[in-house]
């Protein structure tokens, strides 16, 4: 992939209508929106307020998601040392754990969750980001699911004390599935019950990411730690990252906007099943994390743990009653998912809809 690659040249790959254009990699003539902030907005009300606490946060949620596909969400009541605590996990699990011992673990590309290690450079076959990720599904948890046979940790974790850490994490963000997507649903006008049963015991791919500091050669290749990209999700948790860079496309100026969240708070952001079951009204946004204006990541990790939020892969997406005529046909969620990430993957990768 070339510095000058381009998203719409992979446009075949969209389930969604993505008509906007924007360079893969960083570039020198980007433009950016110094001024446009992103909403911050105080979850505590929607949680535990009344009927009319509920509706006024949900409008400003949604019209915050309309405007941007993001929001930044305080007083959603996940203690902050929580997220301290997986900042260090992170760095331990990557610095700690021999390469060896990664690629034992290597991502296995079935199914919506492409689940396991991800070497650096190979997020994806077109996205050869500088980012080492590794990714867990609702499987990976000793939680509540159905599961075929007994829990063994060790056939997704290096160390059974991480699977222990990371399930707090799990745990904690699955209580906010439900409120955060009543919120979204009940802001766009729809029943904010809706989505309920789908999310109940639902399926969730978190996300351990790791970006070591770049080199001076790198700094001027223009590589990206995370190249231009929208999620493939209901919508995405991001808690607060300690490092900026995280980049936010707007597509009503045409320029990326740089989101700097406060510490504890978490990041919202809508991906490609909202947009479908929205019709149209939820934009899966572009983002990307680039470089800080700081210049630490010549010098600093940068970590991050996001957790992606599915439906299980039988689930049929459909737009919501009410939003006016469907602009998208019926269609289950493993086909709709793999024939999106065949874009990073692979065309083998895309499951068959029957």
């Amino acid at each position: 992939m070339t510095r000058t690659a381009l998203n719409q040249d992979f446009s075949r790959y969209d389930q969604v209508r993505k008509a906007h254009t924007y360079r893969l990699a960083e570039h020198e003539s980007d433009a950016f929106d110094e001024d446009y902030e992103i909403a911050t907005l105080d979850l505590a009300p929607f949680l535990r307020g009344n009927a009319r606490d509920k509706a006024r946060f949900a409008a400003d949620f949604a019209a915050a998601l309309q405007e941007i596909g993001f929001a930044v969400l305080v007083g959603h009541g996940v203690d902050g040392a929580l997220y301290d605590e997986m900042h260090d996990s992170v760095l331990d699990l990557f610095t700690s754990t021999p390469l060896e011992e990664k690629m034992r673990f290597r991502a296995q590309r079935h199914g919506s969750v492409a689940q396991g290690y991800f070497p650096i450079e190979e997020t994806s076959e077109i996205h050869p980001d500088l980012v080492e990720g590794w990714v867990w599904c609702r499987r990976a948890f000793a939680i509540p699911q159905e599961r075929a046979g007994p829990f063994r940790p060790e056939d997704y974790w290096p160390r059974a004390d991480h699977e222990r850490q990371f399930r707090r994490l799990a745990l904690a963000h699955e209580a906010l599935f439900k409120p955060i997507a009543q919120a979204m649903l009940q802001g766009i006008g729809c029943d904010p019950h809706a989505y309920d049963d789908k999310l109940t015991g639902t399926n969730f791919g978190l996300r351990a990411n790791y970006y070591p500091p770049m080199s001076a050669d790198q700094d001027r290749s223009g590589a990206g730690r995370l190249l231009g990209h929208e999620d493939v999700d209901l919508f995405t948790i991001l808690p607060a990252t300690r490092m900026g860079g995280l980049q936010v496309w707007n597509h009503r100026s045409g320029k990326w906007v740089r989101l700097d969240a406060p510490p504890g708070s978490i990041i919202i952001n809508t991906g490609d099943y909202m947009q479908l079951v929205s019709n149209d009204l939820l934009p899966s946004t572009t983002h990307r994390v680039g470089k800080p204006r700081d210049g630490s990541h010549l010098a600093e990790a940068r970590v991050s743990f996001p957790i992606a939020v599915y439906v299980w892969e039988n689930e049929i997406l459909e737009v919501l009653p009410g939003l006016g005529p469907p602009r998208y046909e019926p269609i289950r969620a493993v086909a709709f998912h793999t024939r999106s990430t065949s874009k990073f993957y692979g065309d083998g990768y895309a499951v068959d809809s029957a």
